[in-house]
Order: C-alpha cells, then sequence, then structure tokens
C-alpha cells in the first residue's frame, strides 16, 4: 500500500507542477485575481447612484441644455428624482451589475429632444466633472465614456434627419 500512496502522491506533484508551469506562476490563483465588473470596481449601485445624482444636477442647471427648448420642457415635465433613478439603473447595468434597466430606450426617449453635438459635448462634460468630483480612477472613466459614447447616436440629432 505504501507503494501505492506514493505514486499517487507523486502523480498529484506531477499534475500540480505542469498545471503551475503551463499557465505562468499565476496559474493556481488566477480564478481568484480576475478582474471585477466594472459595476464593482465602481463601488455597487450606491456609489454609482452618488455620481448619478451629481451629474443629473449638473445637466438640469447647464445652461448649454438648457438653451435648447425642448430640452427645458422635458425637464419640467420629468421629475429629476425619477431621471435619477432611470439612469443609475441604467448605469448599474451597462457596468455588470444585477440591475435591470426599465426604461425606454435611448433613441425613443430622446428623439423629440433634437440634441445637437454641442449639447451632446456639454453632457460628456458635466460627465467628467462628476467623474473627477468623486474621484474615479482613469481607466474606470474611459471605460464609462465609453458605454456613454455608444448611446450617442441615438441621442444626437443628425442634420440629414
Amino acid at each position: 500500500m505504501r507503494t501505492q500512496h506514493r505514486i499517487v502522491y507523486l502523480l498529484f506533484c506531477v499534475v500540480l507542477c505542469a498545471t503551475f508551469f503551463a499557465g505562468g506562476p499565476d496559474a493556481l490563483g488566477q480564478a481568484k485575481k480576475k478582474e471585477k465588473s466594472l459595476y464593482d470596481r465602481l463601488g455597487g449601485v450606491y456609489a454609482i447612484a452618488t455620481v448619478v445624482d451629481d451629474f443629473i444636477d449638473r445637466v438640469v442647471a447647464d445652461d448649454i441644455l438648457n438653451a435648447n427648448p425642448a430640452i427645458k420642457e422635458a425637464r419640467d415635465r420629468v421629475p429629476r428624482a425619477g431621471l435619477k433613478y432611470r439612469v443609475t439603473e441604467m448605469v448599474c447595468m451597462a457596468t455588470g451589475g444585477p440591475c435591470k434597466y426599465t426604461g425606454r430606450t435611448m433613441k425613443e426617449s430622446h428623439k423629440h429632444l433634437n440634441i445637437t453635438e454641442k449639447e451632446w459635448d456639454a453632457l460628456v462634460v458635466d460627465f467628467k466633472a462628476s467623474l473627477n468630483k468623486f474621484n474615479v480612477p482613469e481607466k474606470e472613466q474611459n471605460e464609462l465614456i465609453a458605454i456613454v459614447g455608444s448611446t450617442k447616436k441615438d441621442i444626437v440629432m443628425h442634420p440629414n434627419m
């Protein structure tokens, strides 16, 4: 029996070493070190809601955006708290969190607002200001800006429309 135990132990060591060297020094801990989702790296829904709260307050007060009568009218009609909730829900879902966005599509909710490139740029400036205020790291900011940027085609009015 002792010989069989030694053989099993030897085989175990060979498999362990092969796994270690085949995948490099980090192979054994790789599953644990898998990068967290953007949602987790941002700090979860409460951190996201805090940034969204600040962002929506900036957007609502933005003179460039308020110069557009359609945007101003929508702001007067849609409760700020509801907008903050929907944006938080969307960011939570888009970053890999457990939330499910239940609002209208970006195209549907913005088509009547006639948003221009200048207004889009003002929105992005407001978003970056909120991210900077809460010290969101550059890597995560870039990922968030890319997510927001992916909605631009559904939000900004195209001149040939």
